[in-house]
């Protein structure tokens, strides 16, 4: 970057995890003294995006009597620090102010960027330089009086930086030896006091070296410490317990004379589950096949201007969304009333999901301006601090109780499947033998979304050994049945059998839990295999019923319609699981639900468009490519039907119309009109 022939622009460095200082090169640029341009600056900095200037002068003054002529002002000073002759790095382009932070260092961002791509694939030295980028809070002292939107913004933006550092810690003193993870194990615990975890840790560490005086000073300490904040900490005393016993029992064991490297102790999480003094316990004790990924639902922010009033809209949408994933039953959901006393005791996201000892923490912040909502959401891995997901809705209010229905709906699914994704990639990369039933289970789901012969087989396999494990879980049974059901559809085995097993997974899942709209799903799409029709859109009615924004249901619904059924209702229902889950693996399927119900609405153009983009998704079946071909052929589009009729043919050489309609359920009138199509273009 050149500001003028031979002049070099000097690249420019922010701290903010500290005091905030910037520097040019070797030289640290005195700040204005001004805290409102400082504030200004780190704002800038940490938003590294467009921001409104309404939102700033709401941020930073207190009804101000010329708030921009104020913010103009303090942008003039930011000006003459980062701005230099042929480089202008404050870009105000109309209502929006951002900084242009190409080619800069900035703290922040280098240690934003370690959960993004999984501090777990850092080196342990990257690791360490990453931790020492924290000297201190984030832009420590900088406080502004009257500012209370800045104060709560400051406050959240701290509490996540401190979720980043504690996942550092955490990791460095799980990968480095006792005596140079004790640094790391002391400053996790001054971070986080309540993370059961790092308890556990040091407890097991002090036993293994036998300092037992210091692990009974800590525990005297640390229980003194629950206690006092109405915690539980009978847990911790049987978890020094079992440290003690375990240590003994291998310095007993014979010993052999050349070193050894020092087994990994069992892991006692179980045991550390925390008791608020709100609620008796937040968990049952399960066996480990009987695990379930976990989360909590922290009440979200209200940004608007009567926020210290408990109830609000913030309130009720964190309320749903505790309320739709504990309808999904596939998740261990923390009740609501233990995370809304974390919020009263001042406790933040990522702290609660480390106190709570979850996988999983959702948090958020609603706004209303006039006669608009805006809800912003995300996602967190509780132990890497990685924000798995976040999306903001901005809706017009009409009915808001309408409007937060929907906005809670996609939460809900968007929360469902991502972690359905993570948990399925995590359990790929496992040996097969090492896997619990919930591992099993989202390794079934990852080979049956690949929707091949091999790995239909490789997921069945999967999913009866997860019922094997736990013959409790419902999912599994549904997932078994659902590899059964592909072998049906798609003719890789015999039909009847294979009907008969899926009817009779469907069916234990069912029992099982009668409550999982998985479970009743499943019961659905056997039952359309059996022809039972009425019977089948009982069951999947019931699933959506059972959970809203269970997207796989409303799909599936669109499915069964789409052939014999209302064909608008098709429509309807693909529409909306798409709205739901618009990066579901089932996508193909749900717009080839759709294409189905405008051909028999004789909607022959519209149904060839979205039958291709059905077709063009990556996991797209053999059928998928026909409604394509044959669409296209009802529309009089036969060069591009037979384009995919070539496709089929690389598939199944054999492909024909009894093929397709052996597959499907269309009454008599519309096996008339497709079998039109396929012999437009030779399909017979």
């Amino acid at each position: 970057m050149v500001a003028s022939v031979g002049k070099p622009v000097e690249s420019l460095t922010f701290r903010l995890l500290g005091s905030l200082e910037l520097s040019r090169g070797a030289d640290v640029l005195q700040l204005p003294a001004s805290r409102k341009v400082r504030a200004l600056l780190g704002y800038l900095v940490l938003a590294s995006r467009p921001v409104a200037r309404s939102q700033i002068c709401e941020l930073l003054w207190d009804v101000p009597n010329d708030p921009r002529g104020e913010l103009r002002w303090c942008l003039s000073k930011i000006r003459g620090l980062v701005d230099e002759k042929g480089r202008k790095r404050v870009i105000a382009d109309g209502n929006t102010i951002r900084l242009d932070l190409t080619d800069c260092v900035v703290d922040t961002l280098e240690v934003t960027r370690a959960p993004e791509h999984g501090i777990q694939k850092l080196g342990v030295e990257r690791q360490r330089e990453l931790a020492k980028q924290f000297g201190g809070e984030l832009l420590e002292g900088l406080e502004i009086a009257r500012s209370p939107m800045f104060d709560a913004w400051i406050t959240a933006e701290r509490r996540r930086f401190r979720g980043i550092q504690a996942a550092l810690l955490e990791h460095l003193a799980r990968a480095l030896p006792h005596d140079q993870a004790s640094s790391y194990v002391d400053e996790w615990l001054r971070l986080a006091p309540f993370d059961r975890n790092a308890h556990e840790l040091l407890l097991t560490s002090l036993a293994r070296q036998g300092r037992i005086a210091e692990g009974e000073a800590h525990l005297a300490s640390a229980s003194k410490l629950f206690d006092a904040d109405g915690l539980d900490s009978a847990p911790l005393r049987e978890l020094w317990r079992q440290a003690r016993e375990a240590a003994t029992s291998t310095s007993a064991a014979p010993q052999s004379s050349a070193t050894q490297p020092e087994p990994a102790q069992p892991s006692s999480l179980e045991l550390l589950s925390a008791n608020l003094t709100e609620v008796r316990r937040y968990a049952p004790e399960t066996p480990q096949s009987g695990r379930r990924a976990s989360i909590a639902v922290m009440p979200f922010a209200d940004g608007s201007s009567d926020a210290n009033k408990r109830g609000g809209v913030a309130d009720a949408i964190a309320h749903d969304v505790v309320v739709r994933l504990a309808k999904l039953r596939s998740l261990f959901v923390i009740a609501q009333g233990t995370t809304f006393a974390l919020r009263d005791r001042g406790i933040g996201p990522q702290e609660a999901g480390r106190m709570l000892n979850v996988d999983y923490i959702v948090s958020g912040a609603t706004r209303r301006n006039g006669k608009k909502i805006t809800v912003s959401a995300d996602l967190i891995e509780t132990r890497t601090a990685r924000v798995i997901w976040a999306d903001t809705f901005d809706e017009a209010i009409n009915d808001t109780l309408e409007v937060l229905d929907e906005i809670g709906n996609r939460i809900v699914a968007a929360i469902a499947y991502e972690i359905e994704m993570v948990e399925r990639n995590r359990a790929i990369l496992k040996p097969p033998n090492s896997l619990d039933a919930w591992e099993a289970h989202h390794r079934g789901l990852w080979h049956m979304y690949r929707f091949s012969k091999n790995d239909n087989e490789r997921a069945r396999q999967f999913f009866s050994q997860a019922v094997e494990l736990d013959p409790t879980f419902a999912r599994a049974y549904a997932g078994l049945s659902f590899a059964h059901f592909q072998n049906a559809f798609l003719g890789w085995k015999k039909a009847a059998p294979e009907i008969d097993r899926a009817y009779e997974a469907a069916g234990k899942s069912v029992m099982v839990d009668d409550r999982d709209p998985a479970a009743h799903w499943a019961m659905g799409r056997a039952l359309w295999l059996r022809g039972e029709q009425e019977q089948s859109l009982i069951e999947l009615e019931r699933s959506v019923d059972l959970s809203p924004n269970f997207a796989t249901g409303h799909y599936t619904l669109a499915f069964v319609h789409s052939q014999s059924g209302d064909p608008r209702a098709a429509i309807s229902a693909s529409d909306h699981s798409r709205n739901l889950s618009p990066f579901d693996p089932m996508l193909f399927a749900m717009m080839g639900a759709r294409a189905l119900g405008l051909a028999r609405l004789g909607e022959y153009d519209q149904a060839a468009e979205w039958a291709r983009k059905a077709a063009a998704r990556p996991n797209a079946h053999q059928h998928i490519m026909a409604i394509a071909a044959i669409s296209l052929g009802l529309a009089g589009r036969l060069e591009e039907a037979n384009e995919y009729k070539a496709k089929i043919r690389e598939r199944v050489p054999n492909y024909a119309m009894a093929d397709f309609l052996a597959a499907f359920r269309f009454g008599e009138d519309d096996v008339e009109r497709f079998k039109k199509g396929g012999q437009r273009i030779g399909i017979k």
